[in-house]
């Protein structure tokens, strides 16, 4: 598939000598070889947004200025302490900085940038694709809004804020408590230990400028339905004027094969003939075109793309419910993926870096990854989808403490396992997951939502469960990952380490998807490629691959029997090492495989024997 846009918009950004300036890593820790390829005048240069794209764009990915202080009013400092690289988190070794901030003290960016006359025509919105927790922006002193959310983007139209001129300069404020807090933050924490990381504050995905017209097409939703061979569509315009008119047009390569005009922002199908269906083995997509047209004019135009993949549940032969991907059930099996990296935390080094990990996944022989706690950006979303990789997607925990977890499959009266959240507390989530969702909703190979893991933070968890159904009917719902169990939702999800295990069939297979959340957790320390010297932690350590490999072998030999007994899925932790965590399928600077790639994606095949299950 090729993207709709290129990149035929030069505009000068004026960084003085910043690209000539020294940059480098903070010393001190492991690097991915990734780390060698940034170019330091503009890291991730790639378009940010594949599933909306526009020709006129500016990557401010780059060396700002910096300052760290007390979190006392509104006003930019008067000086600042240093360069920093955007988008690595402040505490990151690709920052350049690697400093903690805390919930007593703030981090400002500045930057001046050149916009030219003719760029300043329509309106131009700058964009944010992440940032790590509460941010208030400035243009020229002007305040262009706040945000609060570390894992959704967000843009602000800055058009009135700029000055005349070409110069105009942005400032940035954040604040981010961690975990005093009681916002998503996933496993960053104050004090790292155990299974828990290194905070992460501040910018940590790209930057960027959008010139648009003042009529644009701001978003899209797209949801396909294989069994009626039709995709959905709903688009969402801003400034649209009576007259206007909005096609769609879908496309297989380079031959139109569907075509709808929309009444407004009316939602309408497009009938898709003979769909080439997508899956983990057949990564199908279509291209989509997206113009607004004024009296045969056009205003606006946008890229996008779209799958015909469906995703549900349906009894096999003895009654117990199966999870199925285009009508037919598919054992899905992957790795517990944390998405972290040791130079640059939650932000891969660069693009190829982000890629990486799905193509090894896939070569491995996984047709799933869990995202765990965390949110990618949105490219790396997109390499799953090109690649053929399924998603269950994790809602980032958050305000952790004061409930009980119970790990044993269904409700366990008398204990406390609905934490009780203040107001602000159940705000901030249902704010952002849903804008997570939402943002989430046309990338094709997420397939399962997973508001909760481990009671970490879980409140009104029926309630929240049916309220994410709802938002996406599309899709399936595992209410809480290794407990605690409502018996809302698809799903029902154990973890157990190390060995495998499944919810009893009889008991509960009737009613829900059987699946093993977790298990494994094999550690492996490798000389000169872990955080620290000493004191690594795995659930089950061994000294060389051999022994680690004799041990996976026998855990996959022994899961294999549980699918033909009613289990759907299951999730190995984990992809990578993470700081003092050891129990990767690769080391944390991604030099190391730990077992033969070859002989891992060898030994998977059997558990997606065709024969092991019959639908009814």
């Amino acid at each position: 598939m090729k993207p709709f846009f290129s990149f035929l918009f030069f505009v000068t950004i004026s960084i003085g000598l910043y690209a000539q300036e020294a940059w480098k890593p903070v010393p001190g820790k492991i690097t991915t070889q990734w780390a060698a390829d940034i170019k330091v005048e503009q890291p991730l240069p790639e378009y940010p947004r594949p599933q909306l794209t526009r020709k006129s764009w500016m990557n401010l990915n780059g060396l700002w200025q910096y300052a760290i202080i007390p979190n006392a009013g509104e006003t930019a400092p008067a000086a600042f302490d240093g360069k920093i690289l955007v988008p690595y988190a402040v505490e990151s070794a690709l920052s350049g900085v690697g400093k903690t901030v805390g919930k007593d003290s703030v981090l400002w960016y500045k930057r001046t940038i050149e916009l030219s006359s003719a760029y300043k025509k329509g309106k131009v919105l700058l964009h944010f694709g992440a940032v790590d927790w509460q941010c208030d922006v400035y243009v020229n002193g002007n305040k262009v809004g706040t945000h609060q959310g570390g894992y959704d983007p967000f843009s602000f139209d800055i058009s009135t804020a700029l000055k005349k001129g070409k110069q105009q300069e942005i400032t940035i404020k954040v604040w981010d408590p961690s975990d005093d807090g009681p916002q998503p933050r996933g496993k960053q924490i104050k004090n790292p230990h155990g299974i828990w990381y290194t905070p992460v504050t501040g910018i940590w995905q790209t930057v960027w400028l959008e010139n648009v017209p003042s009529t644009y097409i701001a978003a899209t939703v797209q949801t396909p339905d294989i069994d009626k061979q039709s995709l959905s569509v709903k688009v969402d315009i801003e400034n649209l004027q009576p007259g206007d008119a909005v096609k769609v047009v879908a496309y297989d390569g380079q031959q139109q094969v569907a075509e709808q005009t929309l009444k407004g922002e009316a939602e309408v199908a497009l009938i898709i003939s003979n769909p080439k269906l997508w899956s983990p083995a057949h990564p199908f997509l279509y291209d989509l075109k997206y113009t607004v047209t004024r009296k045969g004019k056009v205003i606006d135009e946008v890229g996008s793309y779209f799958a015909m993949r469906k995703i549900s549940e349906a009894p096999d032969n003895n009654g117990i419910k199966r999870m199925l991907l285009n009508n037919e059930f598919v054992f899905q099996y992957g790795p517990l993926d944390q998405g972290w990296w040791p130079d640059g935390l939650y932000t891969a080094p660069t693009d190829e870096a982000l890629k990486y990990d799905v193509e090894q996944t896939k070569a491995m022989g996984f047709n799933m990854i869990r995202k765990h706690v965390k949110v990618e950006p949105a490219r790396w979303y997109y390499h799953c989808d090109k690649l053929g990789m399924l998603v269950w997607q994790d809602m980032p925990s958050g305000d952790m403490g004061g409930n009980t977890w119970d790990m044993r499959a269904g409700q366990i009266s008398g204990k406390n396992l609905d934490k009780k959240r203040s107001t602000e507390s159940e705000a901030i989530y249902r704010t952002e997951w849903k804008a997570i969702m939402n943002t989430l909703h046309n990338f094709p190979s997420i397939v399962v939502w997973v508001p909760f893991n481990e009671a970490w933070g879980q409140f009104k968890t029926k309630e929240i469960t049916e309220w994410t159904m709802q938002l996406d009917p599309s899709r399936l719902v595992n209410e809480a990952s290794g407990g605690n169990f409502f018996s809302s939702g698809h799903i029902i999800d154990i973890h157990n380490y190390p060995d495998p295990q499944m919810p009893t069939p009889g008991i509960f297979g009737d009613k829900q998807i059987l699946v093993l959340g977790e298990f494994g957790g094999l550690g492996l320390p490798v000389d000169g490629h872990t955080w620290q010297e000493k004191n690594n932690w795995g659930y089950q350590s061994f000294k060389n691959s051999d022994e680690l490999l004799n041990r996976y072998t026998r855990l996959i030999n022994d899961l294999a029997p549980l699918i033909p007994l009613g289990l759907s899925a299951a999730i190995y932790t984990q992809t990578t090492d993470v700081e003092v965590e050891v129990n990767g399928l690769m080391t944390y600077d991604r030099k190391i495989m730990k077992m033969p790639l070859e002989k891992l994606k060898q030994l998977h095949q059997q558990l997606y024997n065709k024969n092991l299950v019959k639908m009814k």
